[in-house]
C-alpha cells in the first residue's frame, strides 16, 4: 500500500533590503501579480500575502517592506511593519541581493533573523547577472548567521525562474505539518479595493521619476458593480503631495494620468472577469507622508 505524503502548511515572512527581489520571488513562486515590481525602492508598503499551493502542501508568503534605516515617518512606519510579521511566523525567507556588496545596511537586516536560524532559509538572488558575488554572500551568511546549514543557502534568479523550486523546498523541509489555510485557486488574500489600489501604484510608479512615486498614494472612492454584476466601475484618486507634482502626474495634455489609466485597466482587466470602468483623477494631499491618520490607513 503506497504511503500517503503528510502536508505541510507554514506562513513565511519574505525578509531582505530594498530592491533585493522580494516581490519578484512572490509574484514568480505564485505565478500571478501579487505584489509591485518596480526598481524604484521601497515600493512595498505593506505585509502583502502571497500563497503557492504544491503537492507538498501549502506557503503563505509575507512579502514585508526593504528593511533599512531612516529615521522618516513612512520609512520608520515601513520598518515597524517587517518587524512585526516576525512574530510567530512558521519560517522566514531572508532574500538577499548578490550583486551588492554587504554593508552595515545588511548586517542590520541579518540581524532581524538572529534568534529565527532554525527556521530560515537563505536565498541568494540576481546570481544570474555577471555582478553577482554569490561567494561573498555565502561568507557574509556564515559570518553573521552561522547556525543555518549550507543545505539551506540557495542560488535563485526571480527574475528567471531560475533555482525558484529549490527554494520551496527548502522552506517545505523545515515547515510544520498542518492542513491547508486557503483553498488550492487562492494565491492571495488581498481585498478588492487593496488590489486596485496597488495595480494603480505600481503602473503610476514605474511611469512617474524622480521622487515622485514615493510621493504618490491612491485612494479608491467608489467601487459599484454594475450591469448585473458585470461591471466594475471604479473611482479613484492619485494623491500626491504637492501641487507641483500634480501637474507632473497628469502630464502634457494628460498624457501622463491618461497612459498610467489604460496600464491599470489592462491589468485590472486580466486579474478580474469583469468589465472594468476605471475613472482616474489625481489631487493634492499636502504633506500627506507626515500625517499618522493617512499613514494608519495606507499601512
Amino acid at each position: 500500500m503506497e504511503e500517503t505524503q503528510n502536508l505541510k502548511t507554514a506562513v513565511v515572512a519574505i525578509i531582505g533590503r530594498p530592491s533585493a527581489g522580494k516581490s519578484t520571488f512572490l509574484n514568480t513562486a505564485c505565478q500571478e501579480d501579487v505584489s509591485i515590481v518596480s526598481p524604484i525602492p521601497q515600493t512595498t508598503r505593506n505585509a502583502i500575502k502571497g500563497i503557492v499551493n504544491t503537492s507538498f502542501g501549502q506557503l503563505i508568503f509575507i512579502d514585508t517592506p526593504g528593511y533599512h534605516e531612516s529615521e522618516k515617518k513612512l520609512n520608520l512606519k515601513l520598518k515597524n511593519v517587517t518587524e512585526s510579521q516576525l512574530e510567530g511566523i512558521d519560517c522566514a525567507l531572508y532574500v538577499i541581493d548578490a550583486t551588492r556588496q554587504p554593508g552595515d545596511e545588511e548586517a542590520l537586516t541579518a540581524r532581524l533573523l538572529e534568534k529565527l536560524q532554525a527556521k530560515t532559509v537563505v536565498a541568494i538572488n540576481k546570481t544570474d547577472l555577471p555582478a553577482s558575488k554569490p561567494l561573498a554572500i555565502r561568507d557574509f551568511i556564515k559570518k553573521t548567521l552561522p547556525e543555518i546549514p549550507g543545505e539551506r543557502i540557495l542560488e535563485m534568479s526571480a527574475q528567471k525562474d531560475i533555482g525558484i523550486n529549490e527554494v520551496l523546498k527548502a522552506l517545505y523541509d523545515i515547515s510544520p505539518e498542518g492542513t491547508p489555510i486557503y483553498d488550492e485557486e487562492t494565491y492571495t488574500d488581498q481585498d478588492l479595493t487593496f488590489r486596485i489600489c496597488e495595480v494603480i501604484r505600481g503602473e503610476a510608479i514605474n511611469r512617474l521619476a524622480d521622487e515622485i512615486p514615493h510621493a504618490v498614494y491612491v485612494q479608491v472612492a467608489d467601487v459599484e458593480k454594475r450591469n448585473d454584476g458585470k461591471k466594475l466601475w471604479i473611482r479613484a484618486f492619485l494623491c500626491v503631495e504637492r501641487e507641483s507634482q500634480k501637474g507632473i502626474v497628469i502630464g502634457k495634455g494628460a498624457a501622463k494620468i491618461k497612459e498610467i489609466r489604460v496600464a491599470a485597466l489592462k491589468k485590472l482587466s486580466e486579474i478580474y472577469i469583469q468589465k472594468i470602468d476605471l475613472d482616474l483623477q489625481v489631487k493634492v494631499d499636502k504633506n500627506w507622508r507626515q500625517k499618522d491618520h493617512v499613514l494608519n490607513k495606507l499601512i
